[in-house]
C-alpha cells in the first residue's frame, strides 16, 4: 500500500458559469515532488486553493496521513502543516518584508509583539536557502523577484510539511530558477513533501517524480517522469502535438521607430540611478530583446519609455519626434503599447469585468462613448471579439470580474488590448509570464505576425530560451547599462549568462577613437 501524505478524492469546485474541477483526485506520497501540470484555466491553481482552505469544494474527501480532515480556511491548512507560495502573491504592500513573514504567527511575549527571534530566524532561512533580502525593506518597494523570495520565506519559517509552489519560477532568473530547484531537492531530503505547478516542462523533468495533468478541470492523467517524455506531457496538457515557433530570417531593417539617447532613470530603492546613460535604436520590422538578471534596470527602463517615470536626463525620439515630456496617454496616442510586467499593478483593474478592461486604452474614442457615456453594446462587441480571437477563457465572457480568472488568461487579456490598439512600437515585458506551452506559442506567433507587420517590438524577458529564440538582436544590461549587443544566432545561452552577472563586457571605444573616426 502507497504511503500518502494527501489524499484529494473526487473534489468538484464550481464557480458561476464554470467548473473548474471536475472530480479530480490527487495522491502525493511522502517525501516526492510531484508536479501539477495543465494549460491556463485548466483548474490546477483551484485544486491548491481548496487543498490550502482558500476554497471549499462542492463535493470530494482530503485525507492527511490517511485520515480524513476539513480544511475550512488557511489557518486550518497550517495547523495541518500545510503550507502554499501563491502564483499571485499574498502580501501587505506597506508592511515590512519581516512583518510578511511573520504575519499570522507573530511571536509574542506578555503580550507583546517580538521580532528579534523572528529576525534571527527569517536571516538564518534567507542564508541557508540563499534566498536572501532585507528583511526591513518594504513590500512596496522590493521588485518582483524579491516578492516571490518572500513568498517562500513565509512558508519556510512556519516550518510546514506539505509545501505547494504555485508556478514559482515565473517571475526568477535562470540562476535563481536554478537554485530553487536546490531548494526543493533540499526541502525533501529534510522530510518535506511538494506539490508543484509550473508550466515549464523541462523543469517539471529536471525536479520533479510524478506529474498528474488536468485538461479543462478534468483529470486527465498520472505518470512518472522517468518515464515521459516533455513532448508527451505538452499533448497530455492541450491535447494536440505542440511545435515551437520559429523566428523567419530579418529581412532590411526599416525606419527607426524608437530612439533613446542617453536617458537616464532614476531608482526608488536606492540613491543610484537605475538606468545610467542609456542609448539604443528599435527598427521597424524587429524584435529587439534585452535580457538581464531583475533589478539591472530593465524595470526602470521600461517606466522610462513609457512615461511611469520622468527622465532624470536624455531624451525620447519616437518616429522623429521628442516624446520626452508627454503623458502616458499621448505616448499611447503617439504609437506606443506595453505589456507590462507586472498585470495586477499595471495591467487590468482587477475589480473591473473584462469587457472594461479590454477597452483601457480606448473608452475615450467616439466608438466607445457619447458624450462622456460609455457605448456598453459596442464595448461588449468589441470584447466578445477579442476573447474569441485570442483565447481569453472566462467563466461568462465579456462580463466576467477579471480578478476571478487565472494569470495566465489575464496576461492574455492584456496581450490582446495592446495589440488591438495597432500602434508602431510595443514593449513587451516577460510577455509569456505564467502561460502553458499552448499559449506561450500562441504569443510568441503573435509577436513575429506583429514584428512582420512592420511594427517594432522591445521585448524584456528573464526567458534566455524566448530572448534567443524570437528576437532579432539581443541587448543585454548589467547595473543599469547596455554591456552588449549580441547576435542571436552568433551567442549562446552561456555567453550571454556571462554578460548578464557582469563577469564579461564588450570593449566600448574610447572618446578619442570616436572623434578620430567621425
Amino acid at each position: 500500500m502507497e504511503n500518502y501524505i494527501i489524499e484529494m478524492e473526487n473534489i468538484r469546485k464550481e464557480f458561476p458559469g464554470v467548473v473548474a474541477n471536475d472530480n479530480v483526485t490527487l495522491r502525493l506520497k511522502k517525501g516526492e515532488i510531484h508536479a501539477l501540470l495543465g494549460e491556463n484555466g485548466a483548474g490546477k491553481s483551484t485544486l491548491m486553493s481548496v487543498l490550502f482552505g482558500l476554497y471549499i469544494p462542492e463535493k470530494g474527501v482530503i485525507k492527511k496521513n490517511g485520515e480524513v480532515v476539513n480544511i475550512a480556511n488557511p489557518n486550518v491548512a497550517n495547523d495541518l502543516g500545510i503550507g502554499m507560495v501563491h502564483q499571485h502573491f499574498k502580501l501587505v504592500e506597506v508592511f515590512t518584508v519581516l512583518e510578511n513573514i511573520i504575519l499570522g504567527a507573530e511571536p509574542t511575549k506578555n503580550g507583546l509583539l517580538t521580532t528579534k527571534e523572528a529576525r534571527e530566524k527569517v536571516i538564518a532561512l534567507s542564508e541557508k536557502f540563499n534566498l536572501k533580502v532585507d528583511v526591513d525593506a518594504l513590500i512596496e518597494d522590493i521588485s518582483v523577484g524579491m516578492q516571490q523570495r518572500v513568498e517562500i520565506l513565509k512558508m519556510l519559517y512556519r516550518e510546514n510539511e506539505v509545501l505547494i509552489f504555485d508556478e514559482p519560477t515565473a517571475v526568477l532568473t535562470p540562476q535563481e530558477i536554478e537554485e530553487l530547484m536546490k531548494i526543493m531537492k533540499n526541502l525533501i531530503e529534510e522530510g518535506k513533501s511538494i506539490l508543484f505547478i509550473s508550466h515549464k516542462l523541462n523543469e517539471i523533468m529536471y525536479v520533479c517524480d510524478r506529474v498528474s495533468v488536468l485538461r479543462k478541470g478534468k483529470y486527465i492523467g498520472t505518470v512518472n517522469v522517468k518515464d515521459t517524455t516533455t513532448s508527451k506531457l505538452s499533448e497530455m496538457m492541450v491535447g494536440r502535438h505542440v511545435e515551437g515557433v520559429k523566428l523567419s530570417a530579418l529581412r532590411k531593417k526599416g525606419n527607426v521607430i524608437l530612439e533613446l539617447d542617453n536617458i537616464t532613470v532614476s531608482s526608488k530603492s536606492h540613491k543610484n540611478n537605475a538606468v545610467n546613460n542609456v542609448s539604443f535604436k528599435v527598427h521597424e520590422g524587429e524584435i529587439l530583446g534585452i535580457a538581464g538578471i531583475e533589478g539591472n534596470g530593465q524595470t526602470e527602463l521600461v517606466y522610462g519609455i513609457s512615461g511611469l517615470e520622468k527622465l532624470v536626463s536624455g531624451k525620447l525620439i519616437l518616429k522623429g519626434e521628442d516624446i520626452t515630456k508627454l503623458s502616458i496617454r499621448e505616448r499611447n496616442l503617439k504609437g506606443i503599447s506595453h505589456i507590462p510586467e507586472d498585470r495586477h499593478k499595471h495591467g487590468l483593474v482587477l475589480d473591473y469585468d473584462l469587457a472594461d478592461n479590454l477597452i483601457l486604452k480606448k473608452y475615450f474614442l467616439k466608438e466607445f462613448q457619447n458624450h462622456g457615456f460609455i457605448k456598453k453594446s459596442n464595448v461588449k462587441k468589441h470584447s466578445d471579439m477579442l476573447i474569441k480571437d485570442y483565447d481569453i477563457r472566462s467563466g461568462k465572457g465579456s462580463s466576467t470580474i477579471t480578478r476571478s480568472m487565472s494569470g495566465g488568461n489575464q496576461q492574455k487579456a492584456i496581450i490582446a488590448r495592446e495589440i488591438d490598439c495597432d500602434t508602431d512600437l510595443l514593449i513587451a515585458v516577460q510577455p509569456t509570464r505564467g502561460l502553458d506551452v499552448g499559449a506561450i506559442e500562441n504569443i510568441h506567433r503573435t509577436l513575429i505576425d506583429q514584428r512582420n507587420k512592420n511594427k517594432g517590438i522591445l521585448m524584456i524577458s528573464l526567458e534566455l530560451d524566448e530572448i534567443l529564440n524570437i528576437s532579432d538582436r539581443i541587448l543585454v544590461m548589467y547595473n543599469g547599462e547596455i554591456v552588449a549587443e549580441l547576435d542571436p544566432k552568433k551567442t549562446s545561452a552561456k555567453e550571454i549568462g556571462l554578460y548578464m552577472v557582469g563577469s564579461k563586457q564588450q570593449a566600448k571605444k574610447k572618446k578619442e577613437e570616436v572623434k578620430a573616426n567621425a
